[in-house]
């Protein structure tokens, strides 16, 4: 009967895991360039009473039998997905078609800089004609993102990406930028070998993990378009809704069993 408390608790505590992953997802539904969470469970591994001086199967034990122990909480993966367009006519949003990321110079509050990579193509200019996210943080170049160094000298990292603010600009598939028809720099879209190398960072970046490996992209860049959440808020919502379900389910067999142990110990051994 304890053994069925546990099983509900560990129940309850999957179940919160899920929703804790689930809002998170809602809460940044219209959030540029994001990737929805998902979450996994698996099994205690069970627990096999050996059968001592089995030779029924070529002296192989055999078990008598298993015991679960209930669900534990299993990674929790990213849904890399493309998401949906929005077209903003806006010259300085870009979005990525395909698989890929803008790799920018993020300086922490620490004063310490470091590449990340982002789909959030938001950006804007300074009054110097450099190309930043809406954080500040500098959008560096292709040659800059494959080399994956960030060399920092007068706050300026080497690589960003500088253009006349007083003049049009556009921006091909390539992520070419052009001014007077020239080529004057092209955006850093690069991509990773292996996406189990790349972590959430936060602010809607990601960080390379040591061994991880830096590669060209061939994602196609979109100029006044934005790409939006791949979250789906319906879904979402039902997958609440049916954890929700499942923690009260849960709930219920702890207090039936709570119950049943109350009877046991005060009412079925009274004289």
């Amino acid at each position: 009967m304890t053994k069925g408390l546990y099983t509900a608790y560990t129940g309850m505590i999957n179940q919160m895991n899920r929703m804790d992953v689930l809002t998170n997802n809602l809460a940044n539904s219209a959030t540029n360039g994001f990737k929805k969470e998902g979450s996994t469970s698996q099994a205690f591994n069970e627990v096999l009473a050996i059968k001592l001086k089995d030779s029924s199967e070529y002296g192989i034990p055999r078990g008598l039998g298993g015991a679960s122990l209930g669900v534990k909480i299993g990674e929790t993966y990213t849904d890399y997905a493309q998401g949906p367009f929005r077209v903003t006519d806006n010259k300085y949003d870009m979005a990525l078609d395909g698989d890929g990321f803008f790799a920018i110079s993020f300086t922490n509050k620490a004063g310490v800089s470091s590449i990340k990579y982002t789909r959030d193509g938001a950006f804007t200019l300074t009054k110097e004609g450099y190309l930043v996210t809406k954080d500040g943080d500098f959008v560096l170049s292709k040659d800059a993102a494959l080399a994956s160094t960030n060399q920092v000298a007068g706050g300026i990292p080497t690589g960003a990406i500088q253009i006349n603010p007083l003049l049009d600009f556009k921006v091909d598939e390539d992520g070419r930028v052009y001014q007077n028809n020239e080529e004057i720099a092209q955006l850093g879209v690069v991509d990773v070998e292996d996406y189990n190398y790349i972590r959430k960072y936060g602010e809607n970046m990601y960080d390379l993990q040591p061994g991880g490996t830096i590669i060209d992209s061939g994602a196609r860049v979109r100029q006044e378009t934005l790409e939006m959440s791949n979250v789906n808020v319906v879904y979402e919502m039902v997958e609440m809704i049916t954890t929700t379900r499942a923690y009260e389910t849960n709930q219920k067999v702890i207090q039936a069993i709570d119950d049943s142990l109350g009877k046991a110990v005060n009412d079925v051994g009274r004289v």
